[in-house]
């Protein structure tokens, strides 16, 4: 049994590893299948979401109630966002792998350890880099 990827089928199982050349097309596959699958997911968690903000329209004869609706709504609104924003990160991995780009980090351009790229697809940085990027702003944000 075997996932197909547009440009290539995977064995069901398999997962990149250290011994393969960096990404080679079977790990290029491989994150394509990963990334447009959680693309799928949070489309349909949105669908489910905006149909369920539609049904809740009724009247609230209790100011509570209506208060308590009101914050779940906005709540769910920003979850919607952030998954909006997260989308538009899978699409530009997607566009990276398209250009060869993917797994580098965009710091260093050295390539991002394939257990921190299965763990955050999205991820444009190597982990040391992250961690730089971290400290660098907790030192600005301090200020």
């Amino acid at each position: 049994m075997s996932v197909r990827d547009a440009s290539i089928e995977l064995p069901v199982k398999y997962r990149p590893n250290e011994s393969e050349p960096f990404m080679n097309e079977r790990q290029k596959g491989y994150f394509r299948c990963k990334l447009n699958a959680w693309k799928d997911e949070i489309l349909r968690e949105n669908r489910s979401a905006l149909s369920n903000l539609h049904e809740d329209t009724g009247a609230f004869p209790d100011f509570a109630d209506r208060a308590s609706t009101e914050t779940d709504r906005a709540l769910e609104l920003r979850a919607r966002d952030r998954q909006r924003k997260l989308i538009s990160k899978i699409e530009a991995a997607l566009r990276r792998i398209e250009r060869d780009e993917y797994g580098y980090c965009e710091e260093t351009g050295e390539p991002i350890s394939l257990a921190r790229l299965d763990a955050r697809p999205v991820a444009t940085l190597s982990l040391e880099a992250q961690e730089r990027h971290e400290r660098s702003e907790r030192v600005y944000r301090d200020d």
